[in-house]
C-alpha cells in the first residue's frame, strides 16, 4: 500500500513524462531483476531473505507481482489522462489490499475462485470512496459525483474479482481500471 501510494502522491507533482521515466528505470531494475534472480539461484536466494516477507509463496521462482504492476502503471501512465492515472493508483493502493485482507480475514462465500464476496464488497466501497475523495478534491461537478462513484466502485471492484487470462491482477487491475474509468468519464461528462 505504502508502495503504490507514494507512486501516487508523487504522480501529483510530476510530468508525464517524468513518471514515465522513473517507470523505465523500475521496469529496468525491478523486471531485470527479476529476470536475473529466476537465472541465479544464490542471487534468488538472497532476494526471498530480503523481500520474503511481502512476497507471495508463488511468487519465489517467478516473476513477483510488482514486475507486473510496474508494467500495469507505465501502461496507464501511457495512455491515460492523469486523473483516470491517478484514481487507477487509488484503486491499486488501497481496494487490492483491503479486498484480499478482508477476503482472507472475513470471506465466506466464495464468487470467482478464491474470490469472496466479503472481498468484493470490500473493494466495491473502497473504490467507491476513493473516486467521491479524489473527485471531490479535484472540484468535479458534485451532481454527478456520488452516481459516477458508485459506477466507478463497481469498475474497480470488477477489475479486481475478474481474472483474465491467468494474468497477475497487478498488470490486469491498472488497465481494466483505467478503461472502465475512461468510459465513465466520456458517459458523464468529465472530459474537458
Amino acid at each position: 500500500m505504502l508502495t503504490v501510494f507514494s507512486m501516487f502522491l508523487l504522480y501529483q507533482k510530476i510530468s508525464q513524462t517524468t513518471a514515465l521515466g522513473f517507470l523505465a528505470f523500475a521496469m529496468v531494475f525491478f523486471i531485470g531483476g527479476d529476470f536475473l534472480r529466476q537465472k541465479y539461484a544464490a542471487l534468488n536466494d538472497l532476494a526471498l531473505h530480503v523481500f520474503g516477507p511481502i512476497m507471495r509463496e508463488s511468487e519465489a521462482h517467478k516473476l513477483a507481482g510488482t514486475s507486473f504492476l510496474i508494467v500495469g502503471v507505465a501502461f496507464v501512465v501511457l495512455v491515460f489522462p492523469r486523473d483516470i492515472v491517478s484514481l487507477t493508483l487509488l484503486f491499486l493502493c488501497f481496494a487490492d489490499p483491503l479486498a484480499s485482507y478482508v477476503g482472507i480475514r472475513f470471506g465466506k462465500e466464495k464468487i470467482l475462485g478464491n474470490k469472496t464476496v466479503q472481498g468484493f464488497l470490500a473493494a466495491f466501497v473502497t473504490c467507491m470512496l476513493c473516486s467521491y475523495l479524489f473527485l471531490s478534491w479535484k472540484d468535479y461537478p458534485a451532481d454527478r459525483l456520488l452516481i459516477f462513484s458508485l459506477f466507478a466502485g463497481l469498475v474497480g471492484s470488477l477489475a479486481e474479482l475478474i481474472p483474465i487470462a491467468n494474468l497477475d491482477d497487478n498488470l490486469t487491475l491498472p488497465i481494466v481500471s483505467a478503461t472502465g474509468l475512461s468510459l465513465l468519464f466520456y458517459f458523464f461528462g468529465f472530459f474537458a
